[in-house]
C-alpha cells in the first residue's frame, strides 16, 4: 500500500461509516459525492440498489431535495441508506464498513441488510462490527483483543473454540433469553 498515491487508493475504496455525514445539498449531489459526474439515471438506480430511493421520491423535492446540514431531517436509517447508495454509486472494489448498522432503528433494519448485501456483490469487505447478525455470514472474522489479532476464522470455525468470539455468541444468545417482568425481551 505504501506504493499507492492516497488518490489512487481512495479512487479504489468507499467507506460506510456509523456516523453519516450528509452534505448541506441536494440528495442527488449528497449521493454523487464519490464519483460527480454520474447521471441522474446511475443515482436512481444506485439509490434503488441501496433501499432508498422510495422514501427519496417521497421528499418535498425528490432528488432535488436540499438536506439540512448532516441530514437532520432524515432518519439515521435513510442517511445510512444514503450513505450506501453513495458507495455503490462510486462502484469502487474495496468497501469499508464501520459499524454500519450499529444506529439504525429497527424498522430500517432489514432493508438496511439488503442494501448492504446488495454493495457486497463482488467486492472485497473491510467490516468493522460488534453485532454478530452483521459479521456472522463474512468468509474471514478477525477478533481482536488489545489492538492485537487473537483468532481468525469462519464463524462456524470460531464458535468451536475456546475464545473471546466463543463466549461472545453465548453471551448473545444467552441476552436473547433474558425476561423482563414476565415479558420476552
Amino acid at each position: 500500500m505504501r506504493n499507492y498515491t492516497l488518490d489512487s487508493l481512495m479512487k479504489n475504496i468507499s467507506m460506510v461509516f456509523q456516523n453519516v455525514y450528509l452534505f448541506s445539498d441536494t440528495v442527488e449531489n449528497n449521493i454523487k459525492f464519490g464519483r460527480p459526474d454520474a447521471t441522474r439515471e446511475e443515482v436512481v438506480e444506485a439509490a434503488k440498489k441501496a433501499c432508498c430511493h422510495d422514501f427519496i421520491t417521497r421528499l418535498p423535492d425528490g432528488y432535488d431535495t436540499v438536506l439540512e446540514e448532516g441530514g437532520a431531517s432524515l432518519s439515521g436509517g435513510e442517511r445510512q441508506r444514503l450513505s450506501i447508495a453513495r458507495a455503490m454509486l462510486k462502484d469502487a472494489p474495496i468497501i469499508i464498513l464501520d459499524e454500519a448498522t450499529a444506529n439504525v432503528d429497527p424498522e430500517n433494519e432489514d432493508r438496511l441488510q439488503a442494501a448492504i448485501e446488495a454493495l457486497m456483490k463482488d467486492k472485497t469487505i473491510i467490516m468493522i462490527a460488534h453485532r454478530l447478525k452483521t459479521v456472522r455470514s463474512a468468509d474471514r472474522i478477525l477478533v481482536l483483543d488489545g489492538g492485537h489479532i487473537v483468532q481468525s476464522g469462519s464463524h462456524d470455525d470460531l464458535i468451536t473454540q475456546d475464545g473471546i468470539y466463543a463466549k461472545f455468541v453465548k453471551d448473545r444468545e444467552q441476552a436473547e433469553s433474558w425476561h423482563i417482568a414476565g415479558e420476552a425481551v
